[in-house]
This record gives structure tokens, C-alpha cells and sequence, in this order.
């Protein structure tokens, strides 16, 4: 005996429903494009350089090349000179590029290269100062028989420990910042550079101290989550 053959009808879907998968299609495909977007990683990040270089007195400048490209950014001199009772002893940054730029702060009426705590923030808003020509004073000590014998001044000075440059150089026409680590003794000419990083972001702030940039989050969606558009994917869930 054999089996009849139930006749097979097409089912015929209101526009209604046609409208809603349509929807789902296009929610979906969103969705997916802006995961995959969010999932790609950045290109951008924090170039730290870890050092231990001294800066020994006259012992000329100590340079400092923040993006490693063969052309010098900022240069350290820890200088000091005595001539017939005339002289000098202070730490000065100096700018190797006439575009650099120094964080400054204001010491005694002079301008003069800040020593910024960790986590401070070097960015657009800073205060930048530069003087190619001759740099900015970190700390200055007036030596006896000169005009400015007694004189003190600096940020720098009297300190005892680690503080940061704030920087600001050009690469490409495109402005970059970052920030010099440099140790000094209280009651000491002992100097050393202890690191250096910088923003590969043009225009990015980095904050003193900063060695890596934020991470980047990756999320799994779902087939529901995709169904409810891109703009309910949150970072973290």
C-alpha cells in the first residue's frame, strides 16, 4: 500500500513579519561591523625607555631621543664653573629642536623647567615654555664672589628624589607629549635620568610616570545581543 502524498503549499509571510526579519538582519549586521570595529586592536601606545644614565658634573650633555628616531629631543647638563671667585652651579633642561617645549613653573621670578609629581597630567592645557637657546634651570646655586653668589632657585631644588619633565616635541608636524624621569640627592650635585616616554597618539595627554596605555577590552556578542543593534554592546559585559 502506498503512502499518499500530502500536497506541499508554500507559506506565504505578512509583510508584517517580512518587515521584522529585515530589521533583525540589519540590527544584526550593525551590530557585528561595530564589534568588529571596537575588537580591532589599537595602534596607538606608550613608548617607555627605562635608563639609568648619570649626569655627572660638567660632564657636557646627556641626550634624550623620546621616539628613538635618530634626532635628539631634549638634552640634561649638570654644570658648574668657578672663575676667580665668579661662578655658577645648576641642572638646566635644554630644547635640541626650536619646536620643543618644557612644562614650566615660576621660581623666584624665574622660569624654570617644573618638577611634576607622578600622575600629573601633560597635555594641550600645560604650561609650556621653551628657550632653545639656553633651556630652561631645573635648580641654580649662586657660588661665592659672583653677582649671584647666595642666589637659590629652581623647582628642583632642595628636592630628594624622583620627579618628571613634562615634554612637548614635533615629529612630523605633528605634536607629541611625554615626560623625562630624573633623580636628585638633596645637598648633592648626584644626578641621574632614570626613564622617558612618550604618546604615539598626536595630541594625546600622557600623565607623568605613564608607561602603558589603557587596555583594550574585547567582548564575545551573541546572537541576542547583535539582534538588539550595536548600541546595546557595552565594554565589560
Amino acid at each position: 500500500m502506498k503512502a499518499s502524498r500530502l500536497p506541499r503549499n508554500t507559506a506565504e509571510l505578512s509583510d508584517s513579519i517580512h518587515q521584522q526579519l529585515n530589521m533583525y538582519a540589519l540590527a544584526a549586521g550593525a551590530a557585528g561591523v561595530g564589534i568588529l570595529a571596537l575588537a580591532q586592536p589599537a595602534d596607538a601606545k606608550i613608548v617607555y625607555t627605562s635608563a639609568n644614565i648619570s649626569i655627572p658634573l660638567n660632564g657636557g650633555l646627556v641626550q634624550i631621543d623620546l621616539n628613538k628616531d635618530g634626532v635628539n629631543d631634549f638634552a640634561l647638563s649638570n654644570y658648574s664653573y668657578q672663575t676667580h671667585g665668579l661662578g655658577d652651579l645648576f641642572l638646566k633642561v635644554v630644547e635640541d629642536q626650536s619646536s620643543n617645549e618644557i612644562v614650566d613653573a615660576n621660581s623666584k621670578g624665574h622660569v624654570c623647567g617644573a618638577a611634576l609629581p607622578k600622575g600629573a597630567k601633560v597635555g594641550p592645557k600645560s604650561r609650556f615654555h621653551q628657550d632653545p637657546t639656553k633651556g630652561l634651570y631645573m635648580r641654580f646655586v649662586g657660588l661665592g664672589g659672583s653677582q649671584s653668589s647666595g642666589t637659590r632657585f629652581g623647582p628642583w631644588f632642595g628636592l630628594n628624589g624622583q620627579r618628571y619633565l613634562g615634554l612637548k616635541f614635533v615629529v612630523n608636524g605633528k605634536t607629541h607629549y611625554g615626560w623625562a624621569r630624573v633623580k636628585v640627592m638633596s645637598g648633592s650635585v648626584s644626578t641621574t635620568l632614570t626613564g622617558y616616554a612618550y604618546e604615539t597618539i598626536p595630541g594625546k595627554p600622557i600623565f607623568a610616570g605613564q608607561t602603558r596605555g589603557p587596555n583594550v577590552s574585547t567582548i564575545q556578542p551573541t546572537l541576542g545581543r547583535l539582534a538588539t543593534g550595536a548600541s546595546a554592546v557595552r565594554f565589560g559585559e
